[in-house]
């Protein structure tokens, strides 16, 4: 078993912070803010990537530091998205309610310690070839929208993952041989981040993030890493998945709006 404690939380949610950092950074439009001992990031006012992560691990947050923030996102014409870990200071949710954030979604936070683990090796599943960058954000997008044509902002929200400095995008593959599932991975400071998870709809329940994530765990073992991360949908087909991987829950985050 592993204890989520705060110094677990702020390595993993530096992490996930670093990727939404490097997801944005210099892309035309986008814009960064630090603050709160997290970053908020803008990379479109509907964008999935729009949001702050990682606030209120380092102790109280004064009231001018979310004014902030908020100001971050409005003037900008976006909602104010904030991804809470449930270890951040106390007085930072009372303030937040008190603000009028409502709840939008709940997200698991898995780990996984690397050390003597059993990885299975993946079937159908490899890390993309430099001519296939298309292809990955065609494949996760279709998976994650979920219709059947993607548009150039939606191919934007692949491009920026595919494009991130340090990025190891993965594709998995069907029978057929044709692209059905792809996934990404992040390493920082021994810690592997897995992302982007994705799989076509009619693709589903073939094993194909079972193999994402036997490849990307390998190539984790291999750059030295000590602990995995991944975030999934609670009671979700990716949760299974990973716990049967070896992946725990460490603990829950919410998604505030306002």
């Amino acid at each position: 078993m592993i204890h989520a404690d705060l110094e677990l939380a702020r390595r993993l949610e530096a992490g996930e912070a670093a990727i939404a950092r490097a997801c944005s950074e210099g892309r035309p439009g986008t814009a960064i803010l630090e603050a709160a001992g997290g970053i908020a990031v803008f990379a479109g006012a509907e964008s999935p990537l729009t949001q702050a992560v990682g606030i209120g691990l380092h102790g109280p947050v004064p009231r001018a530091e979310i004014d902030r923030l908020e100001s971050f996102f409005r003037r900008r014409g976006a909602q104010v998205n904030i991804d809470l870990c449930p270890l951040a200071d106390p007085g930072l949710l009372e303030q937040l309610a008190a603000r009028g954030y409502r709840p939008a979604e709940f997200n698991n936070v898995m780990v996984m310690r690397l050390a003597s683990a059993e990885i299975s090796p993946p079937v159908r599943a490899r890390c993309t070839l430099p001519d296939e960058a298309e292809l990955w954000c065609q494949t996760v997008g279709l998976g994650y929208f979920e219709q059947p044509e993607l548009s150039e902002e939606e191919m934007d929200v692949g491009r920026a993952i595919c494009s991130m400095p340090g990025a190891h995008c993965y594709l998995a593959f069907a029978d057929g041989g044709e692209a059905c599932a792809g996934g990404a991975l992040a390493v920082r400071q021994g810690l592997a981040t897995l992302f982007a998870d994705s799989t076509m709809a009619r693709y589903r329940r073939r094993g194909s993030q079972r193999d994402l994530i036997s490849a990307r765990l390998s190539e984790a073992l291999a750059r030295g890493c000590d602990l995995a991360t991944a975030t999934v949908s609670p009671g979700s087909a990716s949760q299974r998945n990973y716990e049967r991987a070896g992946f725990q829950v460490a603990y829950t985050k919410i998604l505030l709006v306002a």
